[in-house]
């Protein structure tokens, strides 16, 4: 498969250093100490595609600096771009980081994901037209179940698979991430998840 700029700028970066100069907690402590990383496409225009990625880096008893790098989309898709689930209009994570604010639990009650746990901002994006804006007048703070889990078999369109979620595109990669996820807790890390939010641009 070939490999696009994004993702090879994602298999290059220095995410240790580049959290030290955002004033963000890297971990680096024992093995699997999960750094969960969402890296947003700088495309401002709706692609409804999986055009995001999540990273996981962490350390192995073997090797240091392994990373998970898999499509996933950190913004709604098109479906709940043009019909919002809240009248205030669609829901975007802000970029920034969130300490320990999604935890091990149950995705809608079906399968096993990272639930939001802990108040957080969002974007309201109510023009329902294909850009997203990402305005801070917008924003609200609250629970609004943004979790962290997958799509379909090998989604290639977001559809209504975000609604504001940060949801990753293959079921055979999302296998992978909820291992690490589960390792974490076996190594003795918790059950809570800190994730960060960056964009391609900053890398």
């Amino acid at each position: 498969m070939i490999k696009s700029n994004f993702y090879s700028s994602i298999a290059s970066c220095d995410f240790e250093d580049l959290f030290d100069r955002k004033g963000y907690a890297f971990f680096t402590e024992g093995y699997y100490n999960l750094n969960i990383i969402g890296v947003r496409s700088r495309n401002k225009e709706v692609s409804n595609r999986f055009d995001d990625y999540i990273v996981v880096v962490y350390n192995t008893p073997n090797k240091r600096d392994c990373r998970l790098i898999i499509p996933a989309t950190t913004r709604p898709g098109i479906t709940y771009m043009k019909n919002p689930m809240n009248g205030k209009g669609a829901a975007i994570l802000p970029e920034g980081q969130y300490r320990s604010t999604w935890k091990w639990g149950y995705h809608k009650g079906k399968y096993r994901a990272l639930v939001q746990c802990k108040p957080i901002k969002v974007y309201r994006d109510a023009n329902r037209d294909s850009f997203y804006d990402l305005d801070p007048a917008t924003f609200e703070k609250g629970m609004f179940g943004i979790n962290i889990h997958k799509a379909g078999e090998a989604s290639e369109y977001v559809n209504n698979w975000s609604a504001g979620c940060q949801v990753i595109a293959r079921e055979a990669d999302y296998k992978s991430f909820i291992n690490l996820c589960r390792k974490q807790m076996l190594n003795g890390f918790g059950d809570k998840f800190t994730y960060t939010l960056i964009n391609e641009d900053d890398l």
